[in-house]
């Protein structure tokens, strides 16, 4: 069958106007039905399904089966074994990231850096310290290193650039990393930086990203204000032995 050629573009208008609807619901709020969506629109009761599981899929809606569909929470639905950028989080939570660059330098490498990053001794490293926010808010402090030879970075767009897509660009591509994540409470420049009180709960994550080539390419702390940010899990059972 031939796709309705007005199809995305209503199902685009439908998810747009959920998504605002979304940011100024509460959780478990009402979302309306999908035939009422349709009527409304004046599309297929098919095109306003589509636009409501986009929204289930993204974590921002959830359905209860014979009673409809309902606002989620509004946490970063990011798995702990799945490394996405933080854009694209807050994106699909129908909210609207952005930068603040806190410091953006060319340095010489501590003695970890150096060594997590398999560098020489005396190298130099590329160090960017970025608030992240989501709408405005406060949501993560990141202190990123990257190998001296990247500081091209330092000419990108810190502020409203990827920087995951700044370091493809200079041909090294992300692919995978370790990651340890603990809790901690947060320091003066945390509270000044996020907004918080001191001593308030942090979710820190120190990893490792390794390129294409099985070489280290970036060593990021990220602290995130506790009651902002979580992960979902994902895990097997082992039997019984």
């Amino acid at each position: 069958m031939a796709a309705d050629p007005d199809f995305a573009p209503r199902y685009y208008r439908i998810e747009q106007a959920l998504r605002a609807r979304i940011a100024a619901s509460r959780p478990h709020d009402p979302l309306p039905s999908e035939p009422d969506l349709a009527r409304q629109h004046g599309v297929s009761r098919m095109t306003a399904r589509a636009a409501v599981t986009k929204l289930v899929d993204d974590g921002l809606a959830y359905r209860v089966p014979g009673r409809g569909t309902f606002v989620a929470v509004p946490a970063s639905p990011r798995r702990a074994d799945n490394l996405v950028r933080f854009s694209d989080e807050v994106r699909r939570q129908g909210r609207q990231p952005s930068s603040r660059v806190v410091t953006a330098q060319t340095r010489p490498a501590t003695t970890e850096e150096a060594a997590r990053l398999r560098l020489r001794a005396g190298s130099d490293v590329v160090y960017i310290e970025r608030v992240r926010l989501a709408d405005g808010e406060p949501v993560v402090v990141e202190k990123a290193a990257f190998p001296g030879s990247l500081k091209a970075l330092l000419a990108g767009d810190l502020a409203g650039g990827s920087l995951h897509e700044a370091v493809t660009a200079l041909g090294r591509t992300p692919t995978r990393g370790v990651a340890t994540l603990a809790a901690r409470q947060a320091t003066r420049d945390d509270a000044q930086l996020l907004g918080v009180s001191v001593g308030s709960a942090l979710l820190v994550e120190q990893r490792v990203i390794l390129d294409d080539r099985d070489e280290p390419l970036e060593l990021t702390e990220s602290r995130y204000a506790g009651e902002r940010y979580s992960l979902n899990l994902s895990f097997g059972v082992e039997p019984p032995r």
